[in-house]
């Protein structure tokens, strides 16, 4: 009896069949996936790539506190760790998983054969209902040369065993802040190149220039505005106008594109942009036909994947929900880490900020302070916010009151009476809300 057919094993995939399980305990799951179980965030992104942050971030901390030595990192057991974390990239545990669940997994690429049929490892699988959840891809950009050179993606870089003495990161999105400094913490001389014009464009502008400083403080040179023409085996990067630059190894983290080449789609009305695969607030790219994560398009979060598995999986089993991405959350986990919820700018709304070093909790957590702030963002007519931006220690944890609080329509009266703990960093939240010009 047909059921539903699952293609990719990321953690959207994985997410779409626990929902959808506990929602059908009787409907027949398959889900088909070429490489892990688990996909890019558990093995080469989120995962790998925060657990080799974590050390060095304590050992940086431990510099800026009273009382305690930073000793030298043991790179060694930094590795390691991410190792375990990873299972070593060995993913029986989440086949394990997908068997308690009663989902039968399928290895291999998958592809729509006909309408109602997806091929995969040789099989034929029929369904009534097909998923997409296939992810995305490193983009690699068109430079003269960079296929003759043994370049890092971002997926290298977190599954790396040993530190170069020297990297260039093109690109200066959030993976290439991470990495960089990352790599600078673990002893590699590092030089990030962006052709735009300031680190994080997707981030308020005032938080990209504090990060930047914070890059910049701990040695990574920063080159702007600038385009890498060619690249040669050693490494050596040749940036227009002529300049050259020269590193053991060179990482580029320009973006991702979504995977939905081939698969057959065309046959059952799907339309495909450069965005990706287009769905409604459903997530329905077609009859029966769902695309969630990153190949979709809407935002290239694991988060935003597992939301939209959720909605998908109710349509699926026949109930109506509908997707709302007024308050999607993203934490770039730099040191201080960047926190972002909803919108920072537009007509009409009004903003405030307060600075972190400016809180009780500061004084408590380290010295000498470092800079941090928080900005709220308010529709002065309805009385609520929209939006907010967190910058400093472990803005990704206690940014989130915001994101509840864009999300559900909180009145700001009601924010302005709510008890924050004493001493914690979330009290800024109560005195840029306490500024806001209303």
């Amino acid at each position: 009896m047909p059921g539903v057919v699952v293609l990719g094993g990321g953690s959207t995939g994985e997410h779409f069949c626990g929902a959808l399980r506990r929602l059908d305990a009787d409907v027949q799951i398959t889900l088909v996936e070429s490489k892990l179980v688990g996909g890019e965030c558990t093995y080469f992104a989120c995962m790998p790539s925060k657990t080799l942050l974590r050390a060095p971030e304590l050992r940086e901390a431990a510099s800026r506190t009273p009382g305690l030595t930073a000793g030298p990192l043991d790179i060694k057991a930094l590795f390691g760790w991410r190792d375990w974390v990873t299972d070593d990239w060995d993913d029986a545990a989440q086949a394990k998983w997908l068997d308690g669940l009663k989902v039968e997994l399928v290895r291999g690429v998958g592809r729509v054969a006909r309408p109602g049929v997806v091929e995969a490892d040789g099989r034929e699988l029929e369904y009534d209902r097909l998923v997409v959840a296939t992810g995305s891809s490193p983009v690699s950009p068109p430079v003269e040369g960079l296929e003759s050179v043994d370049s890092w993606t971002t997926a290298d870089a977190t599954s790396a065993h040993e530190v170069p003495a020297s990297l260039i990161v093109v690109g200066g999105g959030v993976s290439g802040c991470e990495l960089a400094q990352l790599y600078r913490r673990l002893g590699s001389e590092v030089t990030m190149v962006d052709h735009g014009g300031r680190l994080v464009p997707r981030v308020d502008a005032e938080a990209a220039t504090l990060l930047q400083a914070a890059l910049e403080d701990e040695g990574i040179v920063l080159r702007f505005d600038v385009q890498v023409e060619r690249v040669e085996p050693g490494v050596k990067v040749t940036l227009a106008g002529g300049e050259t630059l020269e590193a053991e190894r060179l990482l580029v983290a320009v973006g991702r594109k979504p995977n939905v080449d081939n698969l057959g789609l065309e046959q059952l009305g799907v339309q495909i942009s450069k965005r990706g695969i287009e769905v409604d607030e459903q997530l329905r790219a077609a009859e029966n036909v769902w695309a969630l994560g990153d190949c979709n398009g809407v935002a290239q979060l694991t988060h935003v994947g597992k939301y939209q598995a959720r909605v998908a999986a109710q349509n699926a089993a026949g109930r109506d929900a509908r997707a709302d991405y007024r308050a999607i959350p993203s934490v770039a986990f730099t040191d201080p880490q960047v926190a972002s919820v909803g919108t920072t700018e537009g007509e009409g709304l009004v903003s405030a900020r307060w600075e972190v070093q400016s809180t009780s909790r500061t004084s408590t957590y380290e010295k000498p302070k470092r800079p941090g702030f928080v900005k709220v963002v308010a529709d002065p007519a309805r009385r609520v916010l929209v939006g907010a931006v967190a910058v400093g220690p472990e803005a990704g944890e206690w940014c989130q009151q915001l994101t509840l609080a864009v999300r559900a329509e909180v009145p700001i009266e009601v924010l302005l009476d709510t008890i924050q703990p004493f001493p914690t960093f979330s009290e800024a939240i109560f005195f840029a809300l306490r500024d806001l010009p209303l």
